[in-house]
């Protein structure tokens, strides 16, 4: 990333907030119930028997390191390298799917702003996948050098309720669009 302009620090931490939310959130829902969430991947037809139940201990476990790691200055990069390993590593799972023709089956996101059960697999998840591995990538950019004051907090929180408020809309939007299209065909 050499020779592009360095990120104002406020966008860094409004970044790495926003990933901190969201992957909190998501690892939350997962490990409240992890029956569900072993049946969603078992749904995805992608591990052989019974390495289900240690995915559904293991993805959400990696959703809370990356979510608690990336939120920090100290661990931003281990958060970060964490963060889009892990988007990658699920993406490929709804991708491989939805090139199967599968797309009924519940995409087990369990993220902010919906619940496990709420979204079943699309191309709008890989694309929202995509654009949160791009976000955990500017985190990993060096910031230009200046501390932050008072105001600079106040755009930082007024930064991530506005980014988490595009993030809840868009997957409601993404969640709702089936449900729309079934109700025109009636």
């Amino acid at each position: 990333m050499e020779g592009l302009p360095l990120l104002d620090p406020v966008a860094t931490s409004a970044l790495s907030a926003v990933l901190s939310v969201i992957f909190l959130t998501g690892a939350w829902q997962k490990l409240r119930d992890p029956a569900l969430f072993q049946a969603n991947i078992d749904n995805y037809r992608l591990l052989p028997d019974g390495l289900a139940w240690p995915a559904a201990i293991l993805l959400p476990a990696w959703e809370l390191a990356a979510g608690v790691l990336v939120l920090f200055d100290p661990t931003r990069t281990a958060g970060a390298v964490l963060a889009i390993g892990l988007l990658s590593v699920v993406t490929a799972a709804v991708v491989i799917n939805l090139l199967r023709g599968r797309t009924e089956i519940d995409c087990g996101c369990g993220s902010l702003g919906g619940h496990v059960g709420d979204q079943t697999l699309n191309w709008g998840l890989a694309t929202r996948n995509a654009v949160l591995a791009v976000a955990a990538l500017l985190t990993l950019r060096e910031d230009a050098a200046r501390a932050l004051v008072w105001i600079d907090y106040l755009s930082v929180g007024g930064g991530t309720l506005g980014l988490l408020g595009l993030y809840v809309t868009a997957n409601q939007l993404m969640a709702n669009h089936p449900r729309l299209h079934a109700l025109r065909n009636h």
